[in-house]
C-alpha cells in the first residue's frame, strides 16, 4: 500500500527531505503540488526515518505542504521500436512534440550484463575514419573514450562516427548541450538519413542537474534491451565530464565529505557502472560505447580523464582537431588487425606512424635553422600528404581503401627500401 506523506521537511537546489521508512534507493516518489500539478523525484541516500530524494524539473512551484508519494518502483525507461527517430529529455519525456513513446517498461540503472554470457571481442566496428579504422580499431562491445577539450570538433566526430557506422542502432545522451549542439545533433541525423536507427537522450545545459546524471542510465537501459533483441548498438555519450560535475553539484548539496578537485568519492563507481554496459552477448546483440570526456585546462591529471582511463579500453585524443596518433589507443586493436582484416593492416598502420614520427623531428631541426638532408625532405613532404590525406577527420573511406591510401602515400614519398615493411607485403602491395 502507497503511503501518502505530506509533510516536506527541507529543501536544497533540487533535494527535498521527508520523514518516511520502508524506501530503498533510487525508489520513484511522486510529488503533489498545491495547484494540482505532478512531478517526479528519486530516493538518493536516507539516514534512520530521514530519506533525500532529487526532484526532477528542480524544487521550483514546490512548498513544504505538499504532498509525497512514493511508487515501490525505480525510474524506468520506455522500451520499443517507437523510440528509434525520436528525441527525449534526461527523464524519457519526448521533446520533439511527437507522441507518448509507447512500449516495454525497463528499469534503468540495472547491473552490469552477466560476465558468463560475454564472449571475447573479435569483431571490428567499422567508421569509416582512417585514423580509428587504420590505426586505432574501434572493436565490437570496446569502451573507449574521447579526451579533448573545449572547442574541439568532438562532437562532429561523434556525428561522423554515428553516420557512417556499421551498427543497427545508435543511441546518444547528451549531456550539458548547448542548443546550437543540439541542433546540429538534430540536422546532422536528419541530413544524413541516419535518423531512423537514431535515439537521443538529451539534457541541454538549462536544464535541471539531475537530469544529466539520468541520461546516460536511460540509454544505456534502452541500448541493453535493443543487444538483447540481438541488435548492435553504438552508445554515444558526449559529455562525461558534465555527467561528473552534475554528480559533484547534488553530492555538494547534500554536504558530502569531497575528495579530489570536489568530486565524491564514488566518482570511479558512478563512471565504471556506466561503461561496464558494453558487452558482446552470447548468439545475441551487443554493445559498443564512445564517449567524449573533456578535459579542463587539457589536463589528464584531472579526476574525469584520470578514472575514465582506470576503467576504459583505451582513448582516442581529439588536439588540434585531428585525431592524435601519438596519444590515442585502443586496447583491443590486437583482436582484429590482420586477423579480420587484410594481411597487411599491421605493417601498413606500423610503417605510416613511425615514419610520421621521424617527420616530427625532421620539422624539429627545420624549424630550428639546422641544415635539412634529403631524407628529411622527404619525411617533411609525407607529412604533409598524411595529415591531408589520412588525419582529416572529413576523410571518408572504408578500411580497404585507407590500407591502400597507406601504400600510396608511401611510394610517392619513398623507395620501396626505406619503408621497413617485409618484401613479401611489398611484392603485393606496392603500387605500380
Amino acid at each position: 500500500m502507497k503511503t501518502v506523506h505530506d509533510r516536506i521537511n527541507d529543501m536544497r537546489g533540487n533535494l527535498i527531505t521527508v520523514t518516511a521508512t520502508g524506501v530503498f534507493l533510487g525508489e520513484m516518489a511522486q510529488i503533489e503540488k498545491k495547484d494540482g500539478q505532478i512531478t517526479y523525484a528519486s530516493v538518493l541516500q536516507f539516514e534512520g526515518d530521514q530519506v533525500t530524494l532529487q526532484v526532477f524539473g528542480g524544487t521550483r512551484g514546490i512548498s513544504t505542504g505538499d504532498k509525497v508519494t512514493f511508487l515501490k518502483r525505480q525510474m524506468e525507461a520506455t522500451y520499443g521500436d517507437a523510440l528509434l527517430g525520436r528525441r527525449l529529455s534526461g527523464t524519457g519525456k519526448p521533446i520533439d512534440n511527437g507522441p507518448e513513446i509507447t512500449g516495454d517498461k525497463v528499469d534503468i540503472g540495472q547491473p552490469s550484463f552477466n560476465p558468463v554470457k560475454r564472449i571475447i571481442p573479435r569483431q571490428m566496428v567499422r567508421t569509416n575514419i582512417p585514423m580509428i579504422d587504420v590505426f586505432n580499431c574501434l572493436v565490437k562491445s570496446q569502451k573507449i573514450p574521447i579526451f579533448s577539450v573545449a572547442g574541439e570538433p568532438y562532437n562532429q566526430l561523434l556525428m561522423r562516427i554515428a553516420n557512417q557506422t556499421d551498427a543497427d542502432v545508435v543511441v546518444i545522451a547528451g549531456m550539458g548541450l548547448t542548443f546550437a549542439d543540439y541542433q546540429a545533433f538534430i540536422d546532422n541525423a536528419e541530413e544524413s538519413g541516419s535518423v531512423q536507427k537514431t535515439v537521443m537522450f538529451v539534457h541541454r545545459a538549462i536544464d535541471p542537474a539531475v537530469e544529466c546524471m539520468l541520461a546516460p542510465d536511460m540509454a544505456l537501459a534502452c541500448a541493453e534491451k535493443f543487444a538483447t533483441d540481438g541488435k548492435d548498438v553504438l552508445v554515444l555519450l558526449t559529455d562525461m565530464t558534465a555527467f561528473a560535475d552534475a554528480i559533484k553539484e547534488i553530492s555538494i548539496t547534500m554536504d558530502q565529505i569531497p575528495s579530489n578537485r570536489g568530486y565524491p568519492g564514488s566518482l570511479y563507481s558512478d563512471l565504471a557502472s556506466r561503461y561496464e554496459k558494453a558487452v558482446d552477448i552470447e548468439n545475441s546483440g551487443s554493445i559498443t560505447l564512445i564517449s567524449v570526456t573533456t578535459m579542463p585546462g587539457d589536463d589528464v591529471t584531472h579526476p574525469v580523464p584520470d578514472n575514465t582511463g582506470y576503467i576504459t579500453e583505451g582513448q582516442f585524443y581529439l588536439h588540434g582537431g585531428y585525431i592524435d596518433p601519438f596519444g590515442s589507443l585502443s586496447r583491443l586493436k590486437q583482436q582484429v588487425i590482420g586477423k579480420v582484416t587484410r594481411e597487411d593492416h599491421g605493417d601498413i598502420a606500423n610503417a605510416l606512424i613511425r615514419l610520421y614520427a621521424d617527420s616530427k623531428k625532421a620539422k624539429e631541426r627545420e624549424s630550428m635553422g639546422f641544415k635539412v638532408s634529403r631524407w628529411d625532405e622527404k619525411l617533411i613532404s609525407y607529412s604533409r600528404l598524411f595529415e591531408k590525406e589520412m588525419m582529416n577527420l572529413e576523410v571518408n573511406i572504408t578500411v580497404e581503401e585507407a590500407l591502400d591510401l597507406g601504400w600510396k602515400l608511401l611510394s610517392e614519398c619513398f623507395q620501396r627500401h626505406e619503408v621497413g615493411i617485409k618484401q613479401s607485403l611489398i611484392d603485393k602491395y606496392w603500387p605500380g
